[in-house]
């Protein structure tokens, strides 16, 4: 009997250790991603970063995270980052289609909605949830299949724009928490993008948040919930100077910069 017990005690001490180390997710803000058998990355509080959307990606930026277009980047570029020591975060358009993906025909005509003010871009019926789940499946199974340490889900606020569709906050609700599912399933952190009205209800479903413009429309102080969990928020602004944000941001602790709108190379830190 004791020799099964001291057995059951340490295959206990494993599974415990095991738990914490899962929970904690960091090491520094630059955790180990799950697909090694460890946590999942969790980036902390005040972690420059780089968000570079047009084209493939430019590593002259000197920072320790990369945000870049999970299509037009390949495996062999994430992996270039990675060698430098950064973590790169995968974008993917979840809530409208896009005529330029070479996916763009899994999308039945059914689902889509109202374009959304950008060319090609038509907002998604995100209440057809078993059609739009196996398509961002595919896509997440992409970033995971390059390499990315995360994912960055684009439009996931569509409940407050003319959709064309009669979205609620609890279509939405359901939706976001099924786009972060599917990320942590692949081992992936996720991020949430803008969508300030329910950081209290998908705080706990998300790892990080990314925002657009809130010093502008005078906003930065709803992201507090993520600094105060220990989660990064990477912000940007257009048009505000950076001495008029840049005090703000570095009390907030968020990781601020200044770039323009078609998110090329260029970036200005706070």
């Amino acid at each position: 009997m004791r020799s099964r017990t001291v057995a059951y005690l340490a295959v206990l001490a494993a599974l415990v250790a095991w738990t914490l180390s899962g929970c904690s997710g960091t090491r520094g803000g630059d955790g180990p991603a799950l697909g090694t058998g460890e946590a999942r990355w969790q980036p902390r509080p005040g972690l420059a970063w780089q968000w570079q959307l047009d084209g493939p990606v430019d590593p002259s930026a000197d920072v320790p995270v990369y945000d870049i277009d999970g299509f037009e980047n390949s495996a062999a570029d994430v992996a270039r980052l990675h060698r430098d020591g950064r973590k790169v975060i995968c974008y993917v358009n979840v809530g409208a289609w896009e005529d330029f993906r070479p996916d763009k025909d899994a999308f039945p005509r059914s689902v889509l909605g109202r374009p959304n003010g950008w060319a090609g871009e038509r907002w998604l019926d995100i209440r057809r949830i078993t059609v739009l789940r196996t398509i961002m499946e595919r896509r997440f199974d992409m970033c995971r299949d390059k390499g990315f340490d995360a994912v960055e889900p684009d439009l996931v606020e569509g409940y407050g724009n003319d959709t064309g569709f009669p979205l609620t906050a609890g279509d939405q609700l359901r939706y976001n928490r099924m786009i972060a599912a599917i990320a942590h399933e692949r081992g992936l952190s996720v991020g949430l993008k803008n969508d300030l009205p329910q950081i209290p209800q998908l705080l706990a479903d998300f790892d990080f948040a990314v925002n657009e413009e809130c010093a502008q429309y005078d906003e930065c102080e709803r992201l507090t919930p993520f600094i105060e969990a220990g989660k990064a928020v990477f912000h940007v602004e257009y048009a505000e100077p950076t001495a008029g944000f840049c005090p703000e941001a570095r009390r907030l602790r968020l990781s601020s910069m200044l770039k323009k709108p078609e998110l090329g190379v260029w970036r200005r830190p706070c």
